[in-house]
């Protein structure tokens, strides 16, 4: 019987290794490999390419939130699994051979997908508009066992100021709890450490350096306890970085642009201007480095007058319409009538208001859902203001343009040799990569 433990860890480069030596020597005699992100190399679109074995034109998943324009709603950051649209590791399995079983901890989209087990947060949104940790579990009651071991599993360090070491910390002490339990044939675990200080002090920070050092720690219990869980079954390790973050030292303001064009509105409240999306000719849906503009009814004049205004941003690299989309593998229904990228040195903040008096109060909050775009400056909440402050050039790294330099490529380790070809891998590779290992 197979088993293979595929990682997915955000950022790591292969520089990182020198730093890291529990993972140096899992991978020492092993393949390795620089690993290519498509485009957009953002967290949802690369976690699907490598689980699904394609890209975003078919799996439909165009960026780390949606519009769906059906409902006139933005949504950031979905939790289930229904919004891709192509089998995963886990049913692909499945269909192979009803008897190899799966394991999904905590990459995105992963609520009520197909494998046998799974965690993933899924905090109760309360009446009073307050939230409860809890995470969704498959057994349904596992996440109860993690709980009165582990405590419950740490939110508030998954993303935002108090971002750290201890959420990436439960979910090694989680898995290793999961693989002595269930001993799945695959086990897919998303360790998101090394997103937190090299967005918000670069990737060659001391910061940065020294989240490598933490995680690699987490990495080494890791190991050690899948090597107990699973004996003398030796699982084949892949560790896949679904992206490198550049440094940078420019923003991108698309929406206060489009505003400027006379091509977004806003309503003027008690709570600062808001976006009205029903009204805009046309808005962008940010996401890193990349933006996805919708124009309402999907208007020629105002697709071409959207394309002249933002291909004028300084940072701005392109400005890709419906044709071009199709030459990048996005072309689908659910991405935007234009999409906006960024030189690698340059990220896109959602700001549509020219004076900070009127920004939305949920602008100065960790907020996830109600911002249409990746707010990565909610990492900056400042205690003494409490509240986020709206100085957007502080952010120091960033991904999502296409991987055009090798810096911008991952990497991708393997714990034994001959198991792909050393050569660049694309991150759709790392499905077939895994499959191969069951003999599919």
């Amino acid at each position: 019987m197979e088993y293979v433990v595929l990682l997915s860890v955000p950022g790591l480069r292969e520089c990182d290794l020198a730093r890291m030596p529990q993972l140096s020597k899992l991978v020492s005699n092993g393949d390795r490999a620089d690993l290519v992100p498509s485009f957009p190399a953002v967290t949802c679109p690369v976690q699907a390419n490598m689980t699904t074995g394609v890209l975003p034109n078919e799996h439909g998943v165009v960026a780390n939130g949606f519009f769906w324009r059906e409902r006139g709603e933005v949504e950031m950051w979905t939790s289930d699994n229904d919004c891709i649209q192509q089998p995963q590791l886990w049913d692909i399995l499945r269909q192979h051979n009803p008897a190899l079983t799966s394991a999904v901890w905590f990459p995105l989209h992963s609520k009520n997908c197909g494998a046998d087990y799974v965690c993933t947060p899924a905090p109760i949104h309360n009446p009073d508009g307050s939230e409860s940790l809890w995470c969704y579990s498959r057994p349904e009651t596992f996440y109860e066992e993690l709980m009165e071991e582990l405590g419950h599993f740490p939110l508030q360090h998954f993303w935002g100021p108090m971002a750290n070491i201890k959420s990436t910390a439960w979910i090694v002490s989680s898995a290793v709890r999961a693989a002595e339990k269930f001993r799945p044939n695959l086990f897919y675990i998303y360790l998101p450490h090394l997103d937190y200080a090299t967005q918000k002090f670069g990737p060659d920070s001391p910061e940065a350096i020294q989240a490598t050092i933490d995680l690699d720690i987490e990495l080494g219990r890791l190991i050690e306890g899948f090597s107990a869980a699973y004996a003398n079954e030796h699982p084949l390790w892949l560790v896949a970085s679904e992206y490198a973050i550049s440094p940078i030292n420019q923003v991108c303001y698309p929406n206060r642009a489009l505003r400027e064009a006379g091509l977004l509105s806003v309503n003027e409240t008690d709570d600062g201007e808001q976006l009205d999306i029903d009204s805009s000719a046309a808005w962008a849906l940010v996401d890193h480095q990349f933006a996805h503009i919708f124009v309402r009814d999907s208007n020629e004049d105002n697709i071409n007058r959207a394309r002249k205004v933002l291909s004028r941003i300084p940072g701005v690299a392109g400005v890709l319409t419906r044709d071009e989309l199709a030459k990048v593998d996005l072309s689908h229904s659910r991405s935007g009538d234009l999409v906006v990228v960024c030189e690698p040195n340059s990220w896109l903040a959602y700001y549509w208001w020219f004076d900070d008096r009127n920004a939305p109060s949920f602008a100065r909050t960790v907020d996830i859902h109600r911002k249409p775009g990746y707010d990565p400056v909610e990492l900056f909440w400042d205690p003494v203001a409490k509240g986020v402050p709206l100085d957007a050039s502080l952010v120091k790294g960033s991904h999502g343009a296409p991987a055009i330099d090798p810096s911008q490529r991952g990497v991708l380790l393997c714990s034994e040799r001959g198991v792909y070809v050393e050569r660049p891998q694309a991150d759709t590779d790392v499905a077939d990569i895994t499959l191969r290992q069951f003999g599919i």
